[in-house]
């Protein structure tokens, strides 16, 4: 290939590499654990139903406990719209009773990307996927199968455990970096307008 026709596939490069930043792109970056998601917040986006994460999102990993934070959270929000527990973790025994703890339902195994068990919460809400929230602490996993179904995908930070002070998210900081070369925005509370990636695969 000629220097010239290497800088004429720049712009087509460029194309590619902002076509997969928008499918990696949050629709909300909150800035903060889940606790600081708020009905007011949700309510401003016209969002009607949330599919939540589990690991790292609502507890940290490995750990089956859930808050008193976490259940008032859960508490104040379930009497305005319905929830759902959809996680690519495989432990029953965990997951389960994450989900019998906070009483709502729940799907496991989703292995997200892939959009089959979020499509089963979805139709268990019966409401457009546009007034869905799917809310993770994933860019590659929840955010990026949310946006492959429209749904409005909301970033939020992990969450840590008090006793053990900051833990390191090697995976999560990775994705991080790696969404940020290729063009995502990870500014907190910004809103993005993106265009429908409901038909991408």
């Amino acid at each position: 290939m000629s220097k010239l026709s290497s800088i004429d596939s720049l712009p087509v490069i460029f194309e590619k590499l902002m076509t997969r930043a928008k499918i990696l792109q949050p629709d909300l970056i909150l800035g903060d654990t889940i606790l600081g998601l708020t009905l007011e917040i949700l309510s401003q986006h016209q969002i009607k139903g949330l599919i939540l994460d589990v690991d790292d999102t609502l507890v940290p990993l490995q750990e089956t406990t859930v808050s008193d934070d976490l259940q008032r959270w859960v508490d104040s929000l379930r009497l305005y719209l319905p929830i759902w527990l959809v996680s690519n973790n495989l432990s029953e025994n965990r997951i389960g009773a994450i989900a019998d703890n906070l009483q709502l339902p729940y799907l496991l195994g989703a292995v997200k990307p892939s959009r089959r068990k979020l499509r089963q919460a979805m139709a268990a809400m019966s409401l457009p996927p546009q007034q869905i929230a799917m809310v993770g602490d994933r860019l590659f996993t929840d955010v990026l199968a949310g946006n492959r179904l429209g749904m409005f995908t909301i970033l939020v930070k992990p969450m840590v455990n008090p006793l053990t002070g900051g833990a390191a998210y090697p995976i999560h900081d990775f994705e991080v970096w790696i969404s940020q070369i290729l063009g995502v925005s990870l500014h907190p509370q910004h809103y993005f307008i993106k265009p429908d990636q409901s038909s991408q695969k």
